[in-house]
């Protein structure tokens, strides 16, 4: 993105120094902190033409400053930082903003905004979550160092008990191939009682059958000479 340099003011407590809410170029909410003057307004637009139109999220640097969006249903969330190594912050900031826009407009309202039409009730939104972020951006990465140093200290916890186990992996190769051949054994014993079972079973089914088929067919046989009530053998 070709854009004309820009000086920037900003006090060094402040890390969010806008957001904005857009529909491809089209700005739907957007705010400033009062803190900053610049271009970067006029840098945001150039850098919506160029943000594609699919879910996803992105980071691009411009001089000292971090542009951070995230795109959902054809709608961008941006803001911009001052901090090039601090993205938790922002992605933060960005994924409430998201909620509650959602929340509140639904999915059809923005597809059919006009620009800033969103602009007198959603820039107090983005106000307030920023100097929120702001001002607890501190705690929102020492959240995350946090999180890092438990997860190292769980690595070194697995790969310390993958070693102990190595130590013993020859005892357990042993202990397993006899637990196996012993399950082995009982498998094919419980199997061949099964089978032995249903072969049984089977066969049983097969003797009522034929005793049911047979008492029938002597019925028909007797019905056909006799009558089905037998008061042709009565009569003799």
């Amino acid at each position: 993105v070709q854009v004309n340099s820009t000086q920037v003011v900003c006090t060094p407590a402040m890390t969010i120094v806008y957001a904005l809410v857009s529909r491809q170029k089209t700005v739907l909410a957007e705010h400033t902190a009062t803190s900053v003057t610049g271009n970067f307004p006029t840098v945001t637009r150039v850098l919506l033409a160029k943000i594609p139109p699919h879910d996803g999220r992105q980071i691009y640097n411009y001089d000292d400053y971090v542009f951070h969006y995230v795109v959902e249903n054809g709608i961008c969330f941006l803001c911009m930082s001052d901090e090039k190594n601090r993205h938790r912050v922002p992605f933060a900031l960005l994924q409430e903003i998201k909620d509650l826009f959602t929340h509140k407009y639904g999915l059809e309202v923005p597809q059919r905004a006009i620009a800033f039409s969103l602009n007198d009730e959603f820039s107090r939104t983005l106000q307030d979550r920023m100097d929120y972020y702001n001002s607890a951006g501190a705690n929102v990465d020492s959240l995350s160092q946090v999180k890092n140093q438990i997860e190292s200290v769980k690595e070194n916890m697995v790969q310390n008990i993958e070693q102990v186990l190595e130590r013993g992996e020859k005892i357990e190769l042993l202990v397993d191939k006899t637990d196996r051949l012993n399950q082995q054994a009982f498998i094919f014993e419980r199997s061949g009682r099964e089978l032995k079972r249903a072969m049984w079973w089977r066969n049983a089914r097969w003797a009522v059958f034929l005793v049911v088929a047979g008492g029938f067919a002597i019925f028909f046989v007797a019905g056909l000479v006799c009558g089905f009530d037998f008061h042709r053998c009565k009569a003799h």
